[in-house]
C-alpha cells in the first residue's frame, strides 16, 4: 500500500473559466484556458444526456499494468484517432508511446493498453468532443489533418491514496491536450496544477462539474494533478476523466528514439491507417 498524505486543510481553488468567446484568445495568450461544460457542449455541439450516458463507461476500465511505483489505483482504456475537417476516422489498435524526455517514469516502451469500447467510440457525443478539439488545435497551428490519442481513466484510492499523475509535473510533447473531468466521488485531492515552462506563474484550481474541461498548449506549459485521497477515513472514492492529446503531424513514433531534451516537441510520423 502507498504511505497516506499527512492530513492537513486545503482550500479548494475555483477554476479560471474563460468564455466561449475568449478561450482561444485564453489559450493562445497564456498557454491554457478552462471551461464549464455548458460552454463545452455549446462548442462541440455535444448534448447533455450523451455526455452523461458516457459517464458509466469509465466503470468498465481495465487495470494499468504498467505503473512502475507498485500502485493499483489507476485504470485506463485507450484509442487513437484521426480528424480531417468533420470526419473523425477510428485508427486500429496500437500502444500508446512516449519519449523518456517527456515522462521519465513509464516512457521509452511500448503500453498496450485495453482499447476503448467500439459502443463508446462509436458514441455521437464522443466523436463529437474529438471535432471540437481538432477545431482548437486548427485555430492554433492552423488547417490541417490530425491524429490524435484519447485515454478513459479512473484514478481511485484503492492504495490509499492515487496518483492522477505519478511522473509529476511534466509536458507530454504534443500541440493540445484536453483533460475532462468525467466524475469525483467520494475524494479529497485531485487539484489541477499549470505551471509556466519558463517563468515563475502557477495556476491552482480543482475541476468538479462533470465535463468541465482544461485546454492546454502543451509546448508553453507544464501541468500535473495532486493526488487524491478518501474524503472519510476508511472511505473508497475515484477519480474519473478524458484525456485527448492531438500532434501536429501524425502519431509519436514507437520503439528507440534519442529524443533531445533540448527540443521543444518531438518528431512525429503519419500512421499509413
Amino acid at each position: 500500500m502507498l504511505t497516506a498524505l499527512p492530513a492537513r486543510a486545503t482550500a479548494m481553488f475555483l477554476p479560471p473559466f474563460s468564455t466561449p468567446d475568449q478561450y482561444l484568445s485564453d489559450l493562445a495568450q497564456r498557454g491554457f484556458a478552462v471551461l464549464p461544460a455548458a460552454a463545452v457542449r455549446a462548442l462541440a455541439g455535444a448534448g447533455a444526456a450523451g455526455l452523461a450516458a458516457l459517464a458509466p463507461d469509465w466503470d468498465q476500465l481495465a487495470p494499468d499494468e504498467y505503473l512502475k511505483d507498485g500502485g493499483r489505483y489507476r485504470q485506463r482504456r485507450h484509442a487513437s484517432f484521426t480528424v480531417q475537417g468533420d470526419a473523425v476516422q477510428d485508427v486500429p489498435y496500437r500502444p500508446h508511446w512516449q519519449p523518456l524526455d517527456y515522462n521519465a517514469l513509464h516512457g521509452g516502451m511500448e503500453r498496450w493498453f485495453a482499447p476503448v469500447a467500439p459502443a463508446t467510440l462509436a458514441q455521437a457525443d464522443w466523436r463529437a468532443l474529438l471535432r471540437w478539439l481538432a477545431r482548437v488545435a486548427d485555430a492554433l497551428q492552423g488547417t490541417q489533418p490530425w491524429y490524435g490519442e484519447a485515454h478513459q481513466f479512473r484514478i481511485d484510492t484503492t492504495d490509499g491514496i492515487g496518483r492522477p499523475t505519478p511522473e509529476g509535473a511534466h509536458r507530454d510533447g504534443v500541440d493540445l491536450v484536453a483533460v475532462f473531468l468525467v466524475a469525483r466521488h467520494a475524494i479529497k485531492g485531485g487539484e489541477t496544477r499549470v505551471f509556466e515552462l519558463d517563468g515563475p506563474k502557477v495556476q491552482r484550481f480543482t475541476l468538479e462539474e462533470p465535463w468541465s474541461v482544461l485546454l492546454l498548449q502543451d509546448a508553453r506549459v507544464i501541468h500535473e494533478s495532486t493526488p487524491i485521497q478518501p474524503a472519510e477515513e476508511g472511505g473508497h472514492g475515484h477519480r474519473d476523466t478524458l484525456a485527448a492529446t492531438l500532434p501536429a503531424g501524425g502519431v509519436l513514433d514507437t520503439g528507440p528514439r534519442r529524443a533531445s531534451s533540448q527540443t521543444a516537441r518531438c518528431t512525429f510520423r503519419m500512421n499509413p491507417h
